[in-house]
């Protein structure tokens, strides 16, 4: 059986349910799969050639770059391995939770030419952990409060 391998590959990313995007040294996004559409409201045709600050919320975008920059002058992320948690814009101007990966991507004279991201949506999840965190921190201080004021149980 033959099968031609890019063809594969291609089916995969654009038939990913996580969003699956590549932006260049600069940030520019140039690769954006049906699972970032959904993600993230913008069409593959409206966020090609717009700049990663389509997704990312104002107040991290200084940070954002700063990292981005470094990574791409270096060659090196510690998020290659790790799964990131960060906030991060939907076309509505809601924010959502994503995780996600990166792989740093490289011509054949092995320089940077840009990162991709695969991405999940994990709002949800996070927010029922600070519903969580809140509901423990309320009983937490409701049993000290009994404790301090002599009561037991």
């Amino acid at each position: 059986m033959m099968f031609d391998p890019e063809s594969i590959y291609l089916q995969i990313v654009e038939g990913s349910q996580d969003a699956i995007l590549f932006a260049d040294r600069d940030g520019t996004i140039t690769l954006w799969n049906k699972g970032a559409e959904d993600l993230f409201g913008y069409t593959a045709l409206e966020a090609k050639g717009h700049r990663l600050d389509l997704i990312i919320p104002e107040k991290l975008r200084e940070r954002h770059w700063e990292g981005y920059r470094t990574v791409m002058e270096t060659g090196e992320s510690r998020y290659g391995k790790e799964l990131l948690s960060v906030p991060a814009l939907h076309k509505d101007g809601r924010r959502i939770s994503v995780e996600f990966t990166i792989i740093l991507i490289r011509n054949n004279q092995n320089e940077m030419v840009g990162a991709a991201a695969i991405m999940r949506d994990v709002t949800q999840r996070w927010q029922e952990e600070k519903a969580l965190r809140e509901r423990i921190r309320v009983l937490e201080t409701q049993v000290k409060s009994r404790t301090e004021n002599g009561h037991s149980d």
